[in-house]
C-alpha cells in the first residue's frame, strides 16, 4: 500500500505542491472512508446492544473514535469505535454500576489512557504474552457467541457464560419461529458473502446482511423486536455520574478499562503497520489520542473507544492514504444519524445477534492458535480462554499473564539432566541454565551413578547459580573421597571452573566468550583433563578418539541432515596447504558437499607438462574430476602466512628429507617470481621474507593452472574462475587477489565484493 509519505517521496517537481497532494490524498481517503462507515455502523449498534448499553451509545463512540482519535492518535491508518473485545467488561460495569457511572468510568479511564502517553510507558504493554492477548479475545468471543446465540434463536440472554451455555438446549427446543429465521438468515449471508463475485462484495458484509434481512422483515410486516432508537437521538445529555459509595471498585473498572482498551489499541496499532509502508506508529500519541476520545465519548453517553482491527484493515485495504479517512468516517456516521436514524428502527435484533455471533466466532481464530502452539503457548490460551468464560475478563487475563510468567521462568531456567553409560564408566550430561530449581532433579540423577565408578560430568550450561554450584561442588567431593573418579567437562563458559576457582562468574553479562568445540582445538578442551597420557603419541590418539566421541555425541545429528542422499555437486575446488591451521571450511563457512579439498605441502600446482610426463598425476586427476564431472564453478589456492614450506624454500629443505626436496622443486618459479617480481602487497603493506613469497606462490600456482588443458577450456566457455586467496594466519584474516591492482584486498571490504578473478 503505497502511504501518504510514499507518495511525497515520488511526487514529480512543479506537481502542484501540497494543494495537490491534498487533492490526490482526498481522492482515495474519501472513498475509503465511505467503505469504513459502512462496515461501521452496523457493528456499532451490534456491539451496543451486546454491552447492555443504550443503542446510540455505539454511534457516539463511532463518531468520537472517528473524528477524536483518528485527528489526535498517533496512527495514520487505524480507525477506533466501539470494540467487540470490551462488551464483556461493558456489560458487567453496566450491570453493577449502572449506565451514568459507566459513562463517568470511561471518562477516567480516557484520563488514565491519557497520563499513560504522556508517560511514555506505552511500549509496556506490548510485553504481554501475545498467547495472553489471543486468549481473552477468544474468551471474548466465546462469551459474546454464548450470549447473542439466545437472542438469534429468539430468546434471552442469561446474566453469564456458563448460564448460557446451560440454558442453550433449551433455547434450541423452543425456537421463536421468525427471530430465528432472520437471525440465521444473518449469519448465512455473513459466511456466504465472501464467495459471491468482486463487484457484488464492495458491499461490506456486514451492511449487506443487516440491510438484506431488515428489508426482508419489513417486506413480510414479520411482528419480531427491533431496535429502540430515541426520538431525540441527537439530543446530548452529559450523563456521567460518581457512585454514591463503593468506591474502590470503581477504581478496580477505571483501571481495567484503561488497561483493555489500551492494550487492544496498541496491539492493533502494530497489526496495521504491518498492513502498509507508511510512518510508523507513535505509540504514546496513539494512547493519548485514544484517552481524548474515551474521555470525550464518555462525557456525551458513548461507549469506550479503541483501535479496532476490523475497520482498520478495511480502512488499509480501501485505499486509504492519511488520518483523513478515519475522521471521515466519524463525520459520515454522524450525518447517518441526523438523516436517517429512523432507519435503525426498523433493524430486527435478531439480526444484529447474528452480526455479532459472526463476529464473535472470528475471535476464536484457528491460525492463531496453530501459531501459539508452535510456540508452545497453548496453555497460556487456554487457561486465559477459560478463565475469561468461566471468572471474568479481568480475572481471566490476570490468570494468563501468571501462568505465562511460570511458563517464561520454567523455559529460563529449564537444565536438561540425564545419565547415560560412557565407554569408561558414566556420563552426567547437564543442558541449560543449573539453578537451585533444578537441585531436586540433578540430586536424583548424581545419586543413581554407583560408587567407585569413573564419572564425566559434562556442564552444557548457560547459567550456574550458587546453590546448583554448591551441589555439584559437595557431589564430587564426596565422589572422589568414596574412591570415584569425576572428571568435570564443561562447554562453554566454565562456570563451574570458575566457581572451584573462588571467582564465580555471578551474572551471565561477564561470562567470557569460549569457542566452540567444533573450532577449538583438542588442547583447549582436552588438554586440562587428568587422564591425559604425558606421552605425546598417546595423546594423539586419545585426543582422536575424544573428538570422534565428541562428534557422535554432539555434531553427527546436526549434520546428518545434508549428508543423507546428498548429491556431491560442490561449487569449488579448495587448493590449500597441508598446515594444520588452515580449516578451509572455517575459513569459506562452508559445509558438507560445498568444497572439493585437496591439500599438499605448500598449496603447490605441478605444471602439467611433468604429469603428462609421467610424474605426480594427482592434481591432474583431481582437476579433470571436479572440472569436468562435477562442474565446478571455481578453482581457489589459497596461501598463508607463517608457512613451513615457503621457510624451507628461502632457507633450504633438511638433507635428510628428499621427498619433501623433490616436492619443493615444484615451487622453483615462485622463488625465481619473488626474487624477480616488485612485491605484492596486502591491503597497502607488502609482507617481507616467506609471507611475501607465499603471496607470489598464490599467483604463480594460479598461472599453473592454466596450463591444464582442462582448465583452459572451461575458462575459454566462461564455465570457470580461478581466485587466488590468502590467509593471515596470526589475525585470522582472509584476503582475496584482484588481478587488476595486483594485489591483495581483504574479504570484508566491499570492494572486495568485485569480481577477483585472476582474468
Amino acid at each position: 500500500m503505497i502511504t501518504a509519505a510514499r507518495e511525497r517521496e515520488h511526487a514529480p517537481p512543479g506537481s502542484g505542491g501540497r494543494g495537490s497532494r491534498l487533492l490526490e490524498n482526498l481522492r482515495h481517503d474519501v472513498p475509503a472512508s465511505l467503505v469504513v462507515f459502512l462496515v461501521a455502523v452496523p457493528l456499532s449498534l451490534g456491539i451496543a446492544l451486546a454491552s447492555g448499553a443504550p443503542i446510540v451509545a455505539g454511534l457516539i463512540a463511532a463518531v468520537v473514535g472517528g473524528v477524536v482519535a483518528g485527528a489526535l492518535g498517533g496512527s495514520a491508518l487505524q480507525v477506533s469505535g466501539p470494540a467487540a473485545g470490551l462488551t464483556v467488561i461493558m456489560a458487567e460495569t453496566i450491570a453493577e454500576f449502572g449506565w451514568a457511572v459507566t459513562c463517568a468510568i470511561t471518562v477516567l479511564a480516557g484520563a488514565l489512557q491519557i497520563l499513560f502517553g504522556l508517560s511514555r510507558v506505552a511500549r509496556a504493554a506490548l510485553a504481554i504474552s501475545p498467547a495472553v492477548v489471543h486468549g481473552m479475545l477468544a474468551g471474548i468471543g466465546v462469551t459474546i457467541v454464548l450470549a447473542q446465540l439466545h437472542i438469534v434463536l429468539g430468546g434471552n440472554a442469561q446474566s453469564s457464560p456458563v448460564g448460557n451455555l446451560l440454558q442453550l438446549p433449551s433455547q434450541l427446543v423452543h425456537l421463536h419461529g421468525a427471530a430465528t429465521l432472520l437471525g440465521l438468515g444473518t449469519l448465512a449471508v455473513l459466511v456466504l458473502w465472501g464467495r459471491l463475485p468482486a463487484a457484488v462484495r464492495r458491499v461490506p458484509a456486514p451492511l449487506a446482511a443487516i440491510g438484506l434481512v431488515t428489508v426482508v422483515s419489513m417486506l413480510l410486516a414479520l411482528d419480531v423486536p427491533r431496535v429502540d432508537v430515541p426520538a431525540d437521538v441527537l439530543h446530548l445529555r452529559f450523563a456521567p455520574e460518581f457512585p454514591g459509595g463503593g468506591w474502590f471498585a470503581f477504581g478496580v473498572a477505571v483501571v481495567t478499562v484503561a488497561l483493555v482498551t489500551s492494550v487492544q489499541t496498541l496491539l492493533s496499532a502494530v497489526a496495521v503497520d504491518r498492513m502498509h509502508d507508511g510512518p510508523r506508529t507513535d505509540l504514546n500519541r496513539e494512547l493519548i489520542g485514544q484517552g481524548a476520545a474515551n474521555a470525550v465519548s464518555g462525557a456525551l453517553g458513548g461507549l469506550p473507544v479503541a483501535g479496532v482491527i476490523v475497520r482498520s484493515s478495511a480502512n488499509v485495504q480501501s485505499g486509504a492514504r492519511t488520518r483523513v479517512s478515519a475522521i471521515l468516517h466519524g463525520l459520515w456516521i454522524l450525518l447517518f444519524v441526523a438523516v436517517l436514524a429512523g432507519l435503525l428502527r426498523n433493524i430486527p435484533l435478531a439480526a444484529l445477534a447474528g452480526l455479532l455471533v459472526h463476529v464473535g466466532a472470528r475471535l476464536v481464530n484457528v491460525a492463531q492458535i496453530k501459531d501459539v502452539l508452535r510456540h508452545g503457548d497453548l496453555p497460556v490460551y487456554v487457561v486465559t480462554l477459560a478463565g475469561v468464560v468461566v471468572l471474568d475478563l479481568l480475572t481471566g487475563v490476570l490468570i494468563g499473564i501468571g501462568v505465562a510468567a511460570v511458563l517464561m521462568l520454567w523455559r529460563l531456567l529449564w537444565a536438561g539432566i540425564h545419565a547415560e553409560r560412557d565407554e569408561d564408566g558414566w556420563r552426567v550430561v547437564v543442558e541449560g541454565a543449573l539453578s537451585a530449581l533444578s537441585i531436586p532433579r540433578l540430586t536424583t540423577v548424581l545419586n543413581e551413578i554407583p560408587r567407585g565408578s569413573k564419572v564425566t560430568l559434562e556442564l552444557v550450561v548457560d547459567y550456574l547459580d550458587h546453590a546448583a554450584f554448591d551441589v555439584l561442588s559437595a557431589w564430587q567431593h564426596s565422589y572422589e573421597q568414596a574412591g570415584g573418579t569425576v572428571v568435570v567437562d564443561e562447554v562453554g563458559h566454565p562456570w563451574f571452573q570458575s566457581g572451584k576457582a573462588g571467582e564465580p562468574t555471578v551474572h551471565k553479562s561477564r561470562a567470557r566468550h569460549v569457542v566452540p568445540r567444533w573450532f577449538a582445538p583438542w588442547s583447549q578442551w582436552q588438554g586440562t583433563h587428568e587422564e591425559v597420557p604425558p606421552i605425546p603419541e598417546q595423546r594423539t590418539g586419545s585426543s582422536m578418539r575424544r573428538g570422534v566421541a565428541e562428534f557422535e555425541r554432539r555434531t553427527s545429528q546436526l549434520v546428518r541432515p545434508y549428508l543423507d542422499d546428498q548429491v556431491h555437486a560442490p561449487q569449488t575446488l579448495f587448493i590449500a596447504c597441508g598446515d594444520a591451521r588452515i580449516v578451509p571450511n572455517v575459513l569459506t563457512s562452508s559445509g558438507p558437499g560445498d568444497l572439493f579439498t585437496m591439500r599438499n605441502i605448500g598449496n603447490l600446482v605441478p605444471d602439467h607438462a611433468s604429469c603428462a610426463a609421467g610424474g605426480d598425476a594427482s592434481m591432474g586427476a583431481s582437476l579433470e574430476f571436479a572440472v569436468d564431472v562435477l562442474k565446478v564453478r571455481e578453482v581457489v589456492v589459497c596461501g598463508h602466512s607463517s608457512c613451513g614450506a615457503m621457510k624451507a624454500l628461502l632457507d633450504g629443505a633438511p638433507e635428510d628429507a628428499p621427498a619433501l626436496r623433490a616436492w619443493l622443486r615444484h615451487a622453483e618459479p615462485s622463488v625465481a617470481r619473488y626474487w624477480t617480481q616488485p612485491p605484492i602487497a596486502v591491503e597497502g603493506e607488502e609482507p617481507a621474507g616467506p609471507n611475501q613469497l607465499a603471496l607470489h606462490n598464490v599467483v604463480e600456482q594460479l598461472e599453473r593452472l592454466r596450463g591444464y588443458p582442462t582448465i583452459a577450456r572451461a575458462e575459454a566457455r566462461g564455465d570457470i574462475e580461478l581466485l587466488g586467496m590468502y590467509f593471515d594466519v596470526g589475525a585470522a584474516r582472509v584476503h582475496l587477489y584482484d588481478p587488476r591492482t595486483g594485489s591483495f584486498h581483504s574479504a570484508a571490504n566491499p570492494a572486495a565484493d568485485r569480481r577477483l578473478t585472476s582474468k
